[in-house]
């Protein structure tokens, strides 16, 4: 079922935009089709197209229930930032995997270094890949994505989490000795392409983060934020 968001829905709504053009031309759907319309109060609108015009996509609802595909969990990436387009895979993939909000961060041994205008360019388009990838995973929101930042700044916000984790390559504790099921909002921090420097990891500890493995093997920057909240995902019972 083709998967789209909108702020509310009422029993007749008219999809204009970008989300017309593609139910019309991308997908070619037809009068009579069915898709599935999720509002901001993470309800689910199953509608049926009722015309297609050049000014829009008119559909009707047919039934609407709640929308129940959200991890009972909130975790929030602060990814450093890798080089290349590894970001964007990233963040793709952490959406896919139910990730809350992704915090790109600036670290020391980051080797992409934006200037403020491509920091601004980049995060619209992360934040394009991020509602892709909600719509293709039929997530009840659209994780945000928030402006980059350095670690120090991200160290500030860590009174906002129940638990605050950072994947340290120098050996940490184990997830299962750190996750409660007290643990509704959680962050989680992996570094970047040469990793943390150990004063980044003080910084951390020293404001509330426990430092945390995810085993033996040295995974690359891109992969650390995967298996992290693939990790956290199946120990709070959310792959299930």
């Amino acid at each position: 079922m083709d998967w789209f968001f909108c702020d509310s829905v009422s029993e007749t709504q008219l999809i204009t935009g970008e989300d017309a053009v593609h139910i019309s031309r991308a997908l070619r759907m037809s009068v009579g089709e069915l898709l599935t319309l999720c509002d901001k109060t993470r309800t689910e609108h199953l509608c049926r197209i009722e015309r297609i015009t050049p000014e829009g996509v008119l559909v009707r609802e047919v039934a609407k229930s709640e929308c129940l595909h959200e991890p009972t969990v909130e975790v929030t990436l602060f990814a450093s930032l890798t080089k290349g387009d590894k970001m964007e895979s990233v963040i793709q993939k952490s959406v896919e995997l139910g990730v809350h909000r992704i915090v790109p961060v600036l670290t020391d041994r980051c080797i992409s270094r934006p200037d403020n205008k491509s920091a601004e360019k980049k995060q619209a388009r992360y934040r394009k890949i991020a509602e892709q990838a909600a719509m293709q995973s039929q997530r009840a929101l659209i994780p945000e994505v928030s402006p980059l930042c350095l670690l120090k700044e991200a160290a500030t916000m860590l009174e906002l989490f129940d638990l605050a984790i950072v994947f340290y390559e120098g050996g940490g504790k184990p997830l299962r000795e750190l996750i409660t099921e007290a643990h509704r909002r959680i962050a989680i921090f992996t570094g970047p392409e040469g990793g943390y420097e150990e004063s980044e990891i003080t910084l951390l500890t020293s404001v509330g983060a426990a430092a945390a493995t995810l085993g033996k093997r040295i995974l690359r920057a891109e992969t650390a934020p995967l298996a992290a909240l693939s990790a956290i995902m199946f120990h709070t019972g959310n792959l299930e």
